[in-house]
């Protein structure tokens, strides 16, 4: 054997090369509302879509058409909803914090619930998971009864299974709530 010849390198064990596929991110899939009923919430909706895109660990993975909704349990104007599938790698939290970004850049505030909106950013599913802490709940408790989420969703996930049931057999029970495209 040679004097100065190199070893084999032993690493730890569960230690990784930093450049190896074993670090690389898990992405995650997302559904979030999005909901508008101040200023032009169409507009609204697309900023908000961009700044969601313009974030390196969040991308856009399908997105619903856009619907005029009259108010539930609120006031003020129609809404315009929509849905967007995300691909993430950022937590339920993480993202939670972005979504509460954008709306604070578009001037959301929180006079009283469920006030008029500039701009509203619901986080309805993350990745199968669960979970229920003071920020946030995941699957969203209330969008099985709200057809703005479930026509929206059902554009691009009919088959989705909520706790209740499947989104588009969801739908059916929500049927007196009017959701018109906007086209």
């Amino acid at each position: 054997q040679r004097p100065f010849a190199r070893r084999p390198r032993r690493g730890r064990p569960g230690r990784r090369h930093p450049g190896s596929r074993m670090n690389a991110p898990t992405w995650r899939m997302a559904w979030v509302g999005l909901g508008a009923n101040l200023g032009d919430p169409a507009t609204t909706l697309r900023e908000a879509l961009a700044a969601l895109a313009a974030h390196p660990q969040v991308r856009q993975d399908a997105l619903s058409r856009f619907y005029r909704t009259g108010p539930i349990d609120s006031s003020g104007p129609d809404y315009v909803n929509a849905v967007v599938r995300l691909r993430t790698t950022l937590s339920p939290l993480a993202l939670l914090d972005l979504l509460q970004d954008i709306e604070q850049r578009h001037g959301r505030q929180r006079p009283y619930h469920n006030a008029p909106r500039t701009l509203d950013l619901d986080l309805l599913a993350y990745d199968g998971q669960h979970l229920d802490t003071p920020r946030l709940t995941l699957p969203h408790p209330r969008m099985h009864q709200r057809a703005f989420v479930l026509r929206p969703l059902s554009d691009i996930d009919p088959d989705m299974r909520l706790p209740q049931g499947r989104v588009d057999e969801l739908l059916w029970a929500c049927a007196d709530q009017a959701v018109v495209p906007l086209d």
